[in-house]
């Protein structure tokens, strides 16, 4: 399930980036380019930044799992609870890489859509 998420991650970048360009390549006049260029510039800022917001993020959840780690050495309440706490702090933690992996695909291709759309600007 893991893969087919990063798969579906990674096709609708690549969808998004084949759409931003199409539609700066079937333009025809350089204004309207710079302006959807930029438009698309400004989008995907924002979504570069909240990308950027979310390994923060995922740092303050890598932390709270050493913290549970510890924690869960330290308290002696049984094998059974000693067992279900390990297995919650490892499912986070797989939850936590498969965040950080369509982080860098999602930046991936927001700096490829960056450079596009930077190269339709500066050219004429």
């Amino acid at each position: 399930m893991t893969f087919l998420s990063y798969a579906y991650r990674f096709a609708s970048n690549f969808v998004f980036l084949a759409l931003v360009y199409f539609s700066l390549n079937f333009l025809e006049k350089y204004e309207q380019r710079v302006v959807v260029s930029i438009l698309v510039l400004i989008y995907a800022a924002m979504h570069a930044a909240s990308a950027l917001r979310s390994f923060y993020f995922f740092q303050r959840i890598e932390r709270l799992e050493i913290e549970a780690r510890r924690l869960a050495l330290a308290a002696a309440e049984g094998p059974n609870a000693a067992a279900a706490r390990r297995q919650i702090v490892t499912d986070v933690s797989a939850l936590r890489h498969a965040g950080e992996i369509k982080a860098y695909i999602d930046l991936l291709f927001l700096a490829l859509v960056i450079l596009l759309c930077i190269a339709k600007i500066v050219t004429n």
